[in-house]
């Protein structure tokens, strides 16, 4: 019989196809690989030189207004382009590239240069939802653009260039491979079934209870069953909707509290600043309804052991499948643990 908790084994990823192996025994192995330096924790409210705080000029010579709350801008430094050209070069299949018009948003979530979403009063956080809600509005509703990505990197060890609480707005011509894979999934389900994959995939997650970490009335925070990062997490909504146009002030206040909950236990867990990149995946926006998708958020934490020690996708896991060894359960266990302290 297989013991999830103790045997080697492989787990079907329910909403891109893949896999993901887990092997349990490997969690006693010595730690003899790369080490990470901790965070410094003394970061001031404003910085000069920061080109996010209010007042401050940014690189292309204009200046933030003295904001109080939020504020959201055009990228400086976009990696799209709304005049990119449209056109495609195709040889034999083989040699293939096309033009990626889009736009590229920056959104500060706080005037103080030393907050994080953890730190963040739930009000504040709730005015964090209201723009991207906003944002999302007016970039669904331009023809050039596909898909609206909302992210942020938290930390230098996931790339972040600035500690200044601030997350991208990314909206793509195209469906983005991670949007494409979770769609024929969502589709395929919801056609076979006529129910929601995520809908039916929360319900089985409460009732087992074993990989929730946090919930409130509106979302729940829980480790995937077939999670790849060591501590990494979904946040689901408990009724469906498919995108942010379709949340009401209740709704917005709920996952400002659940991002809250959760960022809070991660920051708990290794007593630091937890890095991570996180997204919220929703509809296409090409006009038509997807009554299959599920809006939701990921969690990419890189952090494996403590504060100074992360996870490397290498060898098998680049050439073959993405492979774990602490389970999704006892990391669902550790970060519900973390959330009392």
């Amino acid at each position: 019989m297989l013991r999830l908790q103790h045997d080697s084994h492989r787990r079907l990823n329910a909403l891109t196809g893949e896999w993901v192996l887990v092997s349990p025994h490997r969690t006693n192995r010595p730690w003899q690989g790369q080490t990470e330096a901790k965070a410094e924790a003394a970061i001031p409210s404003y910085d000069p030189g920061c080109y996010l705080c209010p007042g401050n000029a940014r690189a292309n010579g204009e200046r933030n207004p003295a904001y109080e709350d939020v504020f959201a801008f055009d990228n400086d430094f976009a990696a799209l382009l709304a005049d990119a050209p449209r056109e495609e070069i195709n040889e034999k299949g083989l040699i293939v590239a096309q033009g990626e018009p889009g736009f590229c948003r920056v959104v500060c979530f706080s005037p103080r240069h030393d907050l994080t979403l953890s730190r963040m009063s739930v009000g504040d956080i709730t005015k964090v939802v209201e723009l991207w809600r906003e944002e999302f509005a007016r970039l669904d509703a331009n023809p050039l653009v596909g898909f609206v990505q909302i992210f942020e990197n938290r930390g230098a060890m996931m790339g972040a260039s600035n500690p200044h609480p601030h997350c991208q707005i990314w909206a793509t011509q195209s469906e983005p491979n991670e949007i494409l894979k979770e769609s024929v999934r969502q589709r395929d389900y919801f056609e076979s079934r006529r129910t929601c994959l995520l809908c039916d995939y929360l319900a089985l997650e409460l009732e087992k209870r074993e990989r929730v970490v946090c919930e409130n009335d509106g979302f729940v925070a829980l480790v995937p069953f077939w999670a790849t990062w060591p501590f990494e997490t979904v946040l689901l909504p408990r009724r469906h909707m498919v995108a942010l146009d379709e949340f009401g002030e209740s709704d917005s206040r709920a996952l400002a509290d659940i991002l809250s909950q959760l960022t809070k236990c991660y920051d708990n867990l290794f007593s630091t600043p937890f890095p991570y990149s996180m997204g919220f995946h929703q509809r296409p926006s090409d006009g038509a309804a997807h009554p299959h998708w599920h809006f939701h958020g990921h969690f990419y934490p890189p952090l494996l052991r403590s504060a100074t020690i992360r996870k490397f996708m290498v060898g098998f896991e680049l050439l073959g499948s993405p492979q774990r060894d602490i389970t999704p359960e006892s990391a669902a266990e550790r970060l519900r643990a973390s959330l009392s302290r």
